[in-house]
């Protein structure tokens, strides 16, 4: 998998001078006119003619900022070739999605006790890698195409605007050849992140369609090999995570818009340093095509960190943190008094995610963003404690807005938060409740209106001369209030 950020980089070379066989299980020419192009030695005429083809057809494909008609055969023809651990895709078993379909359902169930968000999921599935990919792009496509799109608006800036019209039906040519790019990179990236994941959340983003519980139970056993815990065990406690997040994106409307408005937020600030990509261009000799390569290696293409990128990789950051934490504290209530491995498991999870995991580190290629949550420890213990002050209809209640949330000075000081006063507003409730039943009988709501009327009428009744007196009185009154 490629390491240029923002999906830019040239495909792997061929192997041995093998022209169907690439490192890292990328394609070969026949399949990538990319790798034909730009790959060196061993090809043929037919895989040449073959590749100006399909070369021909994706220049004249205006599809957008990534062509993910590209995306998606690369990564179908990476996950059938195999993953880098030589394992093989293959199609999910009867007895298979009868386990992962139990599994959801048992862990549903060890949910309702932890947990006042009832079950956000109305059918669960197992999938084979390349069912993963295929239910997984159409996200896909809604988190890169911001992030692509902005990137190469900021590529053609750096051409001068006489140049651009000049280019005219060249620059068409160039944004499809970035486009092209783009999608060969982003359908490796996917194609291998396909043989990592073990559910549709592993980002901490819902990458399924709604609603819909998903394990690979391929990667599920590769995950659970070496940890020394029964599979069935692994599999419930990764069934546990995956319908804890089901929860959390179903019944918190407002929190898949905030992620995603966050990595567009990260998108419009994105800013190319043009003085460096002009002389590092200037610099290429077109007599060396590899030369490109290393420039690119050498962050050609590279953004510059702007104030509005920063600020929303920081609220990123930490609605992240407090999804996996959410999940952390949750899972760990519902499976500590079943599963004997359930603190292992935890802290395996907890490894995986914090120290950038494939899906984290897959991301971070894909469009330069970071999907860890650097701070999981943090708001795992803050929710833990919120669930002994407050229970979990008080922890969960949170959710309701993101205001509510905690920030990220909260994780700083979680004991602050935690204990922080609460508005009451059961007394405020109880009385708009009686005066919406038209109940005035032994209601305080009807006595009060009553008190201040009285207190009106009074003030009304003073002499004309004291009403400035009164009036700065009422002030001085406000003034202290405040």
């Amino acid at each position: 998998m490629s390491d240029f950020p923002f999906g830019f980089g040239l495909p792997q070379e061929p192997e041995d001078g093998e022209s169907g066989k690439n490192r890292g299980g990328g394609q070969g020419p026949a399949d990538n006119p990319l790798a034909a192009l730009f790959g060196a030695g061993g090809m043929n005429a037919q895989d040449l003619g073959a590749a100006f083809q399909q070369l021909g057809q994706l220049l004249s494909n205006d599809s957008g900022p990534v062509n993910w008609e590209l995306a998606q055969n690369v990564a179908r023809q990476t996950v059938a070739q195999g993953a880098p651990d030589g394992s093989k895709d293959r199609s999910v078993s009867t007895q298979e999605a009868e386990q992962v379909r139990e599994a959801v359902r048992l862990a549903d169930l060890w949910l309702d006790g932890v947990t006042s968000l009832p079950s956000g999921a109305s059918s669960t599935v197992a999938w084979s890698r390349a069912e993963w990919v295929e239910a997984t792009l159409p996200v896909w496509r809604e988190l890169v195409d911001p992030v692509a799109e902005r990137v190469g608006a900021a590529m053609s800036d750096v051409l001068p605007e006489e140049m651009r019209a000049m280019a005219g039906p060249l620059m068409g040519v160039m944004r499809s050849m970035g486009g092209a790019m783009f999608g060969t990179q982003i359908g490796q990236a996917v194609g291998v992140l396909a043989s990592e994941v073990v559910g549709s959340t592993d980002v901490g983003l819902p990458l399924g369609p709604a609603g819909r519980a998903a394990l690979l139970p391929q990667n599920v056993t590769a995950l659970g090999e070496g940890l020394g815990v029964p599979q069935d065990e692994v599999r419930l406690y990764l069934a546990l995570r995956e319908a804890a997040h089901q929860r959390l994106f179903a019944h918190v409307p407002w929190l898949r818009s905030h992620l995603f408005g966050a990595v567009d937020g990260y998108a419009r600030g994105i800013q190319v340093d043009t003085d460096k990509l002009e002389g590092l261009v200037g610099q290429i000799d077109p007599s060396r095509p590899e030369e490109l390569q290393e420039k690119l290696q050498q962050g050609l293409f590279e953004p510059e960190d702007t104030p509005e990128q920063k600020a929303a990789l920081a609220r990123l950051e930490t609605a992240l943190a407090l999804v996996e934490g959410w999940v952390d504290a949750v899972v760990h209530a519902a499976a500590e008094p079943h599963l004997p491995s359930a603190s292992a498991l935890r802290e395996t999870l907890r490894r995986r995610r914090a120290s950038g995991g494939p899906a984290e580190q897959t991301f971070a290629t894909l469009i330069g963003l970071e999907l860890r949550p650097r701070r999981l420890r943090d708001a795992a213990r803050l929710w833990a404690s919120l669930t002994d002050a407050r229970g979990t209809q008080g922890r969960d209640a949170l959710w309701t807005h993101p205001d509510m949330l905690p920030t990220a000075q909260d994780l700083d000081d979680p004991d602050g938060f935690v204990h922080r006063e609460q508005l009451d507003f059961s007394e405020l409730d109880r009385l708009l409740g009686e005066a919406a039943d038209g109940s005035t009988e032994g209601s305080d709501a009807p006595r009060l209106a009553k008190d201040d009327r009285e207190r009106e009428d009074s003030g009304n009744s003073e002499n004309s001369e004291d009403d400035g007196r009164d009036e700065r009185g009422r002030d001085g009154e406000g003034g202290r209030a405040e």
